[in-house]
């Protein structure tokens, strides 16, 4: 070996010990800390789990996992999952970079989820709720077969039960990967909470969080009998650049923001994180015992899905069928 080439060596040698060694201080700083998506101050992950996900610096209220929301909504040890097996399919055998299949794979392992939305039953300060929270970390939040389905047998369940339901949105729309299928949820839910409120006459609290658009907004995420919003967050159907594009026309700096649409008349209440449940509790009190409530008996409720233990359509299998 030459003296130049052993030279060439050693450098090749640094440049891959210098890489590894950044390599494993990425890794132990890794999920410790993080910054706030609107004035980028650097957050530490432990306290700001424990601040409920809201900047100590500015008060934005960053995203929240399904399961960090559940345990700050329903009382300790009272949830109950419901329809957590379901898993969806590949009807479209859809592939761009990736097949829909890995994608989703990857998304199960990066969530512990089996898709975009965790349902299930609760009390919330003692109160008996039907709770659905979607998840963004899922593939964007997006409505694909089974987040529609779960959707649907939650509403259908609290329209048996007389419970009060509360759906807390999160999502960039319908999934683009199960196309039709994924636009068929809007019309399943709508329908199932038409029977809700028509029927059973219970209320149905829509809370919106950022983001919130596309079909989730065009659908269950604006039919609640109140709908509340987290301060600051982004709620609308298309994107800002293409209805920029459309009208030819520059848009407001706040629009799209919750603080727009309560001006606007479409949101009934901006609610900050730490008082989300306090605000559900209170409300839920209010209209449980209301004259027009109808029991269970009195009812015969026509299901949108056909089981409450059955698959809607072939796009949805459980998870012991994978």
């Amino acid at each position: 070996m030459t003296i130049l080439a052993w030279i060439e060596d050693r450098r090749r040698l640094k440049l891959v010990n210098a890489a590894k060694h950044k390599d494993s201080n990425n890794n132990q700083s890794r999920g410790l800390w993080t910054r706030c998506d609107r004035c980028g101050v650097t957050l530490y992950v432990k306290h700001l789990k424990e601040n409920q996900g809201v900047c100590f610096g500015c008060g934005y209220h960053l995203q929240m996992s399904s399961q960090e929301r559940i345990e700050h909504l329903i009382d300790y040890d009272s949830w109950r999952p419901l329809d957590e097996t379901l898993s969806p399919c590949d009807p479209l055998t859809f592939q761009d970079q990736k097949s829909y299949v890995e994608r989703l794979k990857d998304a199960q392992q990066e969530t512990g989820l089996r898709d975009a939305v965790q349902t299930g039953t609760g009390l919330l300060d003692g109160i008996p709720v039907a709770l659905g929270v979607m998840d963004f970390r899922f593939m964007g939040g997006s409505m694909g077969s089974v987040v529609g389905e779960r959707i649907t047998r939650l509403i259908e369940y609290a329209t048996q039960e007389g419970l009060a339901l509360v759906l807390v949105c999160a999502s960039g729309g319908a999934r683009m990967q199960e196309g039709i299928f994924s636009l068929m949820q809007m019309a399943k839910a709508s329908a199932a909470l038409q029977v809700y409120q028509s029927c059973a006459k219970m209320v149905y609290i829509s809370v919106l969080t950022s983001p919130t658009t596309g079909g989730v907004t065009a659908s269950f995420a604006m039919l609640g009998d109140l709908i509340f919003a987290e301060p600051k967050a982004l709620i609308g159907f298309a994107g800002r650049r293409v209805i920029e594009q459309t009208l030819q026309e520059q848009l407001p700096d706040d629009f799209q923001t919750a603080e727009y649409l309560l001006h606007h008349g479409l949101l009934d209440l901006i609610v900050p994180r730490y008082f989300l449940k306090q605000a559900l509790s209170e409300t839920i009190t209010l209209y449980k015992d209301a004259p027009f409530k109808k029991k269970r008996k009195d009812i015969n409720v026509p299901l949108v899905s056909p089981s409450l233990h059955q698959s809607a359509h072939p796009t949805v299998k459980k998870v012991e069928e994978i």
